[in-house]
């Protein structure tokens, strides 16, 4: 018999939801109450008619993440949040996997966290940004939840797509995610409206100068992700063919209204990278068509957190040194050298990436490509 706590949760997701609202999960009663509180509470909104929780639903700074906001004419710039055009990148690299030597490449990995010595006035003028958006971040990580990992594939499922794309197995990859560093948040502070709940209409003044530097912040996080993976591919004497460029943090014009989506992958877009945590398996997908738009043509963007971060600090530095986390289960290596984000961090604290791909899959929204394994997941690294 269920627990208690569970039969709770079942009939917490059963009778409570807005008809707004949809689930894309094949076992509800997983997902975090708190999260669909946040999910219910954002569909009161005036003006929003939809709302899409995907598997890697988890509670957010007030909003919830994995998750899709649909109106016909307004937008909130909270429901994007502060790292606009955060998203993911995969590049296919020259280096053949046979040559890959963990070591020597972790010993290469110096001086990333520095700011790009490239040019930076001619990048951003390349991407038809202003000058005054050259700053220091550019081509950096930055913190939280972002990274630079190299991969290998573990396993290719649907071998006649791979083929067709003209992908190797024998090579070494490499996903980035990162966004817009400072920028995006400093655009979400210039355009925050009071109350929160109110929004703007697109159409307004005020929605359309947000919209003008979303865009900005959109491009520069594209265009972040590109420098990154440079920087990178330099270290180790690669080149980089890429893959896909995804945002997950962003709004975009949708069925003639207005999407927003905070921490979901676009369905729209062609390819989608969604990665699990540092120590586990990512996959390559491809989006079905979702001819009822019934996920909002959105997809899960990763795992999703199973625990905050100041709660997988406190489980999780009780029970293992921090020599413990610099290996995977996978027996991937962990570039980290912040002491408290290498726990927050931690593997333990993401959902099952498996199940989440799996509920996808369950719900006619994807069909895999590839299954990749970590080989190296670097975060920062101390100044020398």
């Amino acid at each position: 018999m269920p627990a208690r706590s569970q039969l709770r949760r079942e009939r917490r997701c059963a009778v409570s939801l807005s008809p707004k609202i949809t689930l894309v999960s094949a076992d509800p009663s997983r997902l975090d109450p708190a999260a669909i509180d946040q999910l219910e509470a954002s569909a009161r909104y005036e003006g929003i008619e939809r709302v899409v929780g995907l598997p890697d639903l988890h509670v957010g700074a007030g909003i919830a993440v994995g998750a899709a906001f649909w109106s016909p004419d307004r937008i909130w710039p909270h429901l994007v949040g502060g790292d606009i055009g955060c998203g993911m990148g995969l590049w296919e690299l020259s280096s053949p996997l046979r040559k890959f030597r963990l070591g020597s490449v972790e010993r290469k990995l110096h001086g990333l966290d520095e700011p790009w010595s490239g040019d930076i006035l001619a990048a951003v003028a390349g991407f038809d940004l202003p000058p005054n958006l050259a700053g220091p971040a550019l081509g950096t990580i930055g913190g939280g939840n972002h990274f630079v990992e190299f991969q290998r594939i573990e396993e290719v499922i649907d071998g006649e797509r791979f083929e067709t794309l003209g992908l190797r197995a024998d090579r070494v990859w490499m996903m980035v995610h990162s966004g817009s560093r400072g920028l995006g948040q400093a655009v979400l502070q210039a355009h925050k409206t009071e109350p929160v709940n109110a929004g703007m209409l697109a159409a307004s003044p005020a929605g359309q100068a947000y919209l003008a530097e979303h865009d900005q912040a959109q491009a520069w996080a594209v265009l972040n992700r590109r420098i990154i993976a440079q920087r990178f591919c330099d270290a180790v004497g690669a080149e980089g063919r890429p893959v896909l460029d995804i945002c997950h943090n962003c709004v975009t014009p949708h069925l003639g209204g207005w999407l927003h989506r905070k921490g979901a992958a676009p369905a729209d877009r062609g390819l989608v990278a969604i990665p699990g945590s540092r120590g586990d398996f990512s996959y390559l997908v491809d989006p079905i068509a979702d001819g009822g738009d019934r996920a909002l043509s959105s997809l899960a963007h990763g795992a999703g957190r199973k625990w905050s971060r100041s709660d997988a600090h406190a489980r999780l530095s009780a029970r293992f040194r921090i020599a413990d986390l610099q290996r995977t289960a996978l027996g991937s290596h962990v570039v980290c050298e912040d002491r408290r984000l290498i726990y927050e961090e931690a593997p333990q604290a993401y959902k099952d990436i498996q199940r989440v791909v799996a509920d996808l899959e369950h719900a006619g929204l994807v069909r895999v490509i590839a299954r990749l394994r970590p080989l190296l997941s670097y975060k920062t690294r101390a100044a020398s």
